[in-house]
């Protein structure tokens, strides 16, 4: 029963995580359209946000657990090829 309902959860994840997305496009694309701005710009701005994000989520979630020396991969890959 419990892998029933880690199914259905996952599934319930995708499409809010698809129905996210979508509106994130679409809202980005209409406001930019509203404000004369490239779709080309628009674009790449969702692309960095979306790769960002996460990083952002596991810092905060890192910071606010009290462990304050959480390193993201992006940091750790900065300090090794700056000490190499």
């Amino acid at each position: 029963m419990a892998v029933v309902g880690n199914v259905v959860l996952i599934g319930g994840s995708v499409i809010a995580l698809w129905v996210g997305a979508r509106w994130l496009v679409g809202g980005a694309s209409r406001l930019a359209g509203a404000a004369g701005v490239s779709p080309l710009v628009v674009g790449l701005t969702v692309v960095a946000f979306g790769t960002s994000a996460p990083e952002l989520a596991v810092s905060t979630t890192a910071a606010l657990g009290g462990r304050e020396t959480f390193r993201s991969a992006t940091s750790s890959a900065r300090t090794s090829s700056i000490s190499a």
